[in-house]
């Protein structure tokens, strides 16, 4: 498995009295597809999977391979408090013959390194695909540390990591001690130096709704490896990832959405939607942002 690439962690629409829209689903894979990003992943937190009921995120692990069949990889989220939760979202994912699995910390149990190592190796024997590792400690509570790493060693299947703990020293030390595991950049305004050290991959939430920006960072960077262009264009976006930051972030990834043209719908609960003004605001980021990369890139 290459994780290669614009993976993007794809929004759960929901229809008017909150249940699943499954037919705007479709259309925001079909969306992606079309704007050329690299892969898809299904039940990350930027769709909602912490809301979800364990039947909600089978379904539409099941309808997202049905749509994208082998156009795009796919990649499910295990993410969940219980182990047992968590091997039986990658016992589904097997059962789709899905591409591969997204695999992280359980949440607020605080587990030790090796009680951590132990949950990805028992999600592992579930599945038997391909793993990119999670790791998001202001989430999670803890961090996949060294201990870790050294416990799941012999775990073939785990071939890359979404790091998202926004310690460039943890960057530095991944690309350094573990050359066999790929990095993905999770941390969105240091997707720059993640490409400088290496990395030729990035998960990212906003590629939800300005997917070819996104891309031209990457194809830039890592294709190109015209860092002076990369950095142009990344000092475009960030503005975008300036406001994603305040405090509403699946939010704003929705209305992104509903600016492109998709049907995202509303958030689940505990979560509340945009204030006008704030739809406003980022109304006119993303229009400001899409403007300045099409001037870098030579679209306009």
């Amino acid at each position: 498995m290459n994780f290669d690439g614009i993976f993007t962690p794809a929004i759960t629409p929901l229809t008017s009295d909150g249940k699943i829209d499954h037919l705007a689903f479709v259309e925001v894979l079909e969306y992606l597809i079309d704007s050329k990003v690299h892969g898809v992943i299904i039940g990350g937190s930027t769709g909602e999977y912490y809301a979800h009921s364990s039947e909600e995120r089978i379904e539409l692990a099941k309808r997202a391979k049905a749509v994208i069949g082998n156009r795009l990889p796919l990649v499910i989220g295990t993410g969940a408090i219980r182990t047992e939760d968590s091997v039986h979202f990658a016992q589904g994912a097997r059962e789709i013959k899905a591409d591969a699995i997204l695999v992280g910390s359980p949440p607020y149990a605080l587990p030790t390194q090796n009680e951590i190592a132990a949950h990805v190796l028992a999600v592992d024997q579930a599945a038997g695909l391909p793993i990119m590792l999670y790791n998001y400690p202001a989430r999670m509570g803890v961090a996949m540390g060294d201990d870790f790493f050294d416990a799941v060693a012999g775990c073939k299947n785990i071939v890359a990591i979404k790091e998202s703990s926004g310690e460039m020293a943890r960057l530095h030390r991944l690309a350094t001690a573990h050359p066999s595991i790929q990095i993905s950049c999770g941390w969105d305004d240091q997707a720059l130096e993640f490409f400088a050290w290496g990395a030729r991959s990035w998960v990212c939430a906003g590629s939800n709704f300005i997917p070819r920006e996104h891309v031209a960072l990457y194809e830039a960077c890592v294709l190109e490896k015209n860092f002076e262009k990369g950095r142009r264009i990344m000092g475009a976006i960030l503005p975008l990832m300036d406001f994603l930051e305040t405090g509403k972030f699946v939010q704003s990834i929705k209305y992104g959405s509903e600016l492109s043209g998709l049907h995202p719908g509303g958030v689940r609960a505990p979560l509340k939607g945009l204030e006008e003004s704030e739809k406003a605001e980022l109304k006119a980021v993303v229009a400001t942002l899409k403007q300045n990369v099409a001037k870098i890139t030579g679209e306009m």
